[in-house]
């Protein structure tokens, strides 16, 4: 038995230096931090800055407005001229389409008073050729006296008979034969809308004007599609030149991502100049832990390996791969990084680690600047620390 106590009291003591030495021993970061990229937004033109009260280290998201920029004096006379031709060619296309619309229903009309004047000019010879056959029939019949020839002759065409001509049956019935045929051609004509008789036009006056007037709407036709192309030019122009004003005379500055409101470093009210830098914005989905190691600890280390991230004072671990080894005295890799290092750490190598399960992590997502420590190697109370982390 005591043998055995003695036995078992050296076990728990070498297992006590095991752990205390492992846990020594074993490669980890003297420090780190979680860091993040830095953005910076720039005046996109020149004018008068206006940045509302924001405090420093709030969340913005991104498309979010931080100020914006103006320019009163911007140059918007080539838009005005724009303006005021699109305008001119406006009021052209509306004139043109108001004069088809005029010229439209007097072409209708003339086309009503051409087809009323077809209709009573096709009645009137129709009238004519049955009483033109009715004497026909009665010359025909051949019981006509003297005074029946001079009853036909002055129902008939008088200047068709020479000066002194008697009055003769035949002739009369040869001239009403006459009259019946022309009346039935200029029937046939008529209906097939040729009219016969003026010795000098086929078609009535309204018809002709109406011929004319449809040459003249063709014609206002052609001149309002190449107003409306003209216009079409025009507003393509007035658009990019309103583009163009538009960027010149400034407008909100937006944020680009969602993160920080990190630094300002413009003073609201100034006038600054395109591309003067106005504030600084940390991009949070940019998070990454930066450390610093020994040197003996620096020349085992390889990218892509596989590390173990612990923020101080939590029992969590995060697991990481190193993206980056920037070396010893590495102050220009922190240009453009939030937090920059101090100069313990930048006497010591340089180690970028990147932790995707921190932008996970609920209250870690944009944590910048909370320290912890990186270990590379397994350690002897990982086993013990997990079954905590259950």
């Amino acid at each position: 038995m005591k043998y055995t106590r003695l036995i078992i009291g050296l076990l728990v003591i070498l297992a006590a230096l095991w752990v205390i030495i492992g846990e020594q021993i074993t490669g980890a970061s003297s420090d780190a931090f979680v860091n993040a990229r830095v953005v910076t937004v720039r005046a996109d033109v020149a004018g008068n800055l206006t940045l509302p009260s924001r405090a420093l280290g709030s969340i913005v998201g991104k498309g979010e407005s931080l100020g914006d920029i103006s320019d009163t004096k911007v140059d918007n006379i080539r838009l005005n001229d724009l303006v005021m031709e699109e305008a001119r060619a406006k009021s052209g296309i509306e004139a043109l389409t108001a004069r088809i619309s005029a010229a439209r229903e007097q072409h209708q009309a003339l086309l009503d008073r051409a087809e009323i004047y077809r209709a009573h000019r096709i009645e009137e010879l129709e009238t004519r050729l049955d009483h033109a056959r009715r004497r026909l029939d009665l010359l025909e019949g051949g019981g006509s006296t003297g005074e029946d020839l001079e009853l036909s002759a002055a129902t008939g065409e008088a200047e068709q008979r020479l000066p002194g001509e008697p009055l003769r049956l035949d002739l009369a019935v040869e001239h009403a034969r006459e009259q019946v045929g022309v009346l039935e051609i200029a029937l046939g004509a008529a209906r097939n809308g040729v009219f016969l008789g003026d010795g000098y036009n086929d078609a009535p006056n309204a018809e002709q004007r109406a011929v004319e007037l449809a040459d003249e709407i063709a014609g206002y036709v052609a001149a309002l599609d190449t107003a409306k192309g003209g216009l079409a030019a025009t507003q393509a122009r007035t658009s990019r030149e309103r583009v163009r004003v538009t960027s010149l005379t400034g407008g909100e500055l937006q944020a680009p991502v969602d993160g920080l409101y990190w630094e300002v470093l413009q003073a609201d009210g100034v006038t600054v100049q395109r591309g003067d830098p106005i504030l600084r914005l940390v991009d949070c989905a940019s998070t990454l832990v930066s450390l610093s190691v020994s040197e003996n600890v620096y020349n085992s280390l390889s990218l892509g390996q596989k590390a173990t991230f612990r923020l101080s004072g939590d029992t969590r671990t995060f697991d990481g791969t190193i993206s980056r080894l920037a070396g010893a005295g590495a102050a220009t890799v922190y240009e453009h990084l939030a937090v920059a290092p101090s100069r313990r750490h930048l006497e010591r190598y340089d180690v970028t680690l990147i932790v995707p399960a921190l932008l996970r992590e609920p209250g870690l997502a944009c944590a910048i600047g909370r320290t912890g420590r990186v270990f590379f190697d397994r350690r002897p109370m990982d086993a013990l620390r997990t079954l905590f982390d259950r």
